[in-house]
């Protein structure tokens, strides 16, 4: 039985605020003909404005969705009024679905077994490559997600645009034969013609910031980055150059001085780390790599090993980055403790990926991309959304288990000692108050100030908060109330 979701989780879905008004507008019995739930699927028919209603059903161990209405958004009003009346316990339980809602499942079992054997098969070459000592291809996988109408999500690496930082993290384990190829390459020393190209394009980025330092700061201008960015792309090193357009957004704010020198030594590590890549540990030249712009592709993670546990899905965020949105998910392993970062991305004004529930549970296993501290991942495979369950098979928490501030400033310390180009990493603070300006003396992100919610919650007591760390401050994700239910800031 899947654990029921708050009101705050369900309208957290939807794709825009028209949407949730327009969700809780047909969030009513009187609505809809026909609505059930077997425990794993929800289903309706709402009254449209054609003859013939519209037939809308959730699967909730995705969670995916599927409506007969035309429209674009996903997920659209009616799954969500749908969710909505389930929430408040407005859907009645069914001992069968309708015949419409049963092929649906069936097709998305299909091509799950499919996804799932693709999987298996690049994993199986990936050994055997790795055992016979030749260097992996293509993994030949495809994508575990099968949520009709989801948008794309994960689909390389460091080429990714704006995903630089924690985005392009992944797993030390390695993902594939591939991708152990690529840090062989590095350490060996051995040059293709694209080596060539980026380390010429790094060079002449570490000469643009020696004059920009020696000159002062207060002299760069925007249409300077623009060029040095547009350069860089030319000699295909897109990660860097996605450090070097968002200069323009550090320079335009009030403590501009000490963050632009702070970006110029980050980006002046990785292109010195480059040049000096075959010196590096293995992992660490992974990540050099793929924060320059050379890709992880898909296919190569999902070919790597898995990691099962129950993951907490801590929150989201998400953010434009060009000409598209790119969404954050945090996720934290309740049995390994391992941090988790999925990211999806779609052209502004399309779907996003909306699989991931804020405050839900998932038994699942998660595929990490290569490099030095573990973080962005994929999600292989799903084995169902359930309470929580101890060993001995009584239910535990809904609350996941959190740390102290100290405890939390250790591990980021730790990840930032593997890859000082990380960004933002998923913190689970217990027992803090939270304040104006700071949660357990930790403070938060200037644009997070004055998290009146989040005060509200707390009344002055000690509470969990998850948080997504930044060098500039916490950006306050959720909650958990008194009774457990997640409270999304």
């Amino acid at each position: 039985m899947i654990e029921r979701w708050s009101r705050d989780q369900v309208l957290a879905l939807a794709p825009d605020a028209p949407s949730q008004k327009a969700a809780q507008g047909i969030a009513a019995p009187g609505k809809w003909s026909l609505r059930g739930t077997t425990g794993t699927v929800l289903y309706g028919e709402c009254k449209g404005s054609g003859a013939r209603p519209y037939l809308a059903c959730v699967d909730l161990t995705e969670p995916a969705y599927r409506c007969s209405c035309p429209s674009r958004k996903f997920p659209c009003k009616h799954a969500l009024g749908l969710l909505l009346m389930w929430s408040a316990d407005g859907v009645p339980v069914q001992e069968a679905a309708p015949q419409w809602v049963t092929e649906w499942l069936e097709s998305r079992a299909e091509r799950a077994a499919k996804s799932a054997a693709k999987i298996e098969a690049a994993r199986a070459k990936a050994a055997a490559q790795a055992d016979s000592g030749v260097e992996g291809g293509e993994g030949g996988a495809a994508g575990s997600g099968d949520s009709e109408g989801a948008a794309g999500s994960d689909t390389a690496g460091g080429a990714a645009p704006g995903s630089g930082g924690s985005g392009s993290s992944g797993t030390g384990a390695g993902a594939g034969g591939a991708a152990s190829g690529r840090a062989r390459e590095a350490g060996a020393g051995g040059e293709s013609v694209r080596h060539a190209r980026v380390a010429a394009g790094l060079a002449e980025l570490e000469r643009w910031l020696a004059d920009q330092v020696r000159q002062g700061l207060a002299g760069a201008a925007p249409h300077e980055w623009d060029g040095l960015a547009k350069r860089l792309i030319d000699a295909q090193a897109p990660g860097a150059a996605g450090v070097v357009s968002r200069l323009s957004q550090v320079r335009s704010e009030d403590d501009w001085p000490g963050r632009l020198l702070e970006e110029y030594a980050l980006v002046n590590l990785l292109a010195v780390a480059y040049r000096r890549r075959a010196a590096l540990p293995g992992p660490l030249a992974e990540t050099v790599l793929i924060r320059a712009g050379f890709p992880v592709t898909r296919e190569e993670v999902l070919a790597g090993p898995a990691v099962r546990d129950r993951w907490d899905v801590l929150g989201r965020r998400d953010e434009e980055q060009d000409r598209l949105t790119a969404r954050r998910v945090w996720l934290r392993g309740r049995g390994t403790g391992r941090p988790a970062l999925v990211l999806s991305f779609a052209p502004q004004g399309q779907p996003l990926d909306a699989s991931l529930v804020t405050g839900v549970t998932i038994d699942a296993d998660l595929t990490f991309y290569p490099g030095a501290a573990p973080l962005r991942a994929l999600v292989a495979a799903r084995h169902g959304t359930a309470v929580p369950v101890a060993e001995g098979g009584a239910a535990v928490s809904a609350v996941p288990p959190g740390m102290s501030p100290e405890e939390a400033l250790d591990e980021v310390a730790r990840a930032l000692g593997e890859d000082p180009w990380t960004e933002s990493w998923p913190v689970v603070l217990a027992g803090v108050v939270p304040a104006r300006a700071s949660i357990g003396g930790l403070p938060l992100h200037p644009r997070a100030r004055d998290p009146w919610r989040l005060i509200a919650v707390s009344g002055g007591h000690p509470l969990t908060v998850a948080a997504e760390w930044t060098p500039r401050g916490l950006r306050p994700l959720t909650t958990w109330d008194d009774e457990g239910t997640a409270v999304i800031l």
